[in-house]
């Protein structure tokens, strides 16, 4: 007697189904390419696979961004807010707002240009804190900054802090772009950048700065040497 089996299908098949004689897909045709991983290298990568390990939260990110790029950020506070400055914990405060902030950076090739921006903002808050302090009666000490044309003797230390008196009383977005562009010296495309504005914006920005910071330097003996050599006298 013969029995016939009805409906006999392989498992997970389907009679007649192509994929029954297609060769499995490797993994890489479907996926991405994973980020890296613990034990990868970042110390020599470039800036953009830096952010990504960053927004990827990689252990070994937070290191290498701070060693690539806390000198900078340390130059600019400095040069920023002169004498009466904490440098180091506003240096502290763009990385930590940096870690947090990482996954809001679109274009990972510009992470030079976010974290310089982070330490505009962190300046101008540090900027307006001190403003508050000196209304309430309150003051700050520090080292002298790390500038440009600043010797060590009591004439140039006098002059210096002369200088930041005066860049005091200008506002807070005109004084961030007049150090970007005369004291850092970077190019007005990477000012607006950094201001998260437009060039025009930025080039009146720095322009107005620059003149009141000429006019009020100008009554000032200690500090006509020292505007003359932040463009080699010339304007703006």
């Amino acid at each position: 007697m013969r029995y016939r089996i009805r409906n006999q299908r392989p498992l997970g098949r389907t009679v007649g189904s192509t994929d029954m004689l297609a060769p499995p897909r490797p993994v890489s045709s479907v996926r991405a390419a994973p980020p890296p991983g613990p034990t990868s290298d970042l110390t020599e990568v470039e800036d953009a696979t830096l952010a990504r390990a960053l927004i990827e939260r990689h252990p070994q990110a937070p290191r290498v961004a701070w060693a690539r790029f806390s000198p900078l950020v340390r130059r600019i506070v400095r040069r920023s807010l002169g004498p009466a400055s904490d440098t180091e914990d506003a240096v502290q405060d763009v990385f930590v707002c940096l870690f947090e902030k990482a996954h809001t950076l679109r274009d990972p090739a510009a992470l030079k240009a976010f974290i310089v921006a982070i330490t505009v903002r962190t300046v101008r808050y540090q900027v307006r804190r001190r403003r508050v302090r000196a209304w309430v009666g309150l003051g700050d000490t520090g080292e002298l900054p790390d500038i440009r044309v600043v010797e060590s003797n009591t004439e140039s230390r006098q002059a210096l802090l002369h200088f930041y008196r005066i860049l005091d009383r200008v506002g807070s977005k005109d004084r961030a772009a007049f150090v970007l562009r005369f004291i850092d010296g970077m190019e007005v495309a990477d000012v607006a950048s950094a201001l998260e504005t437009s060039v025009p914006t930025a080039r009146r920005r720095f322009t107005r700065a620059y003149r009141r910071v000429a006019l009020l330097a100008g009554r000032d003996p200690f500090l006509a040497e020292y505007l003359a050599s932040l463009r080699g006298g010339e304007k703006p």
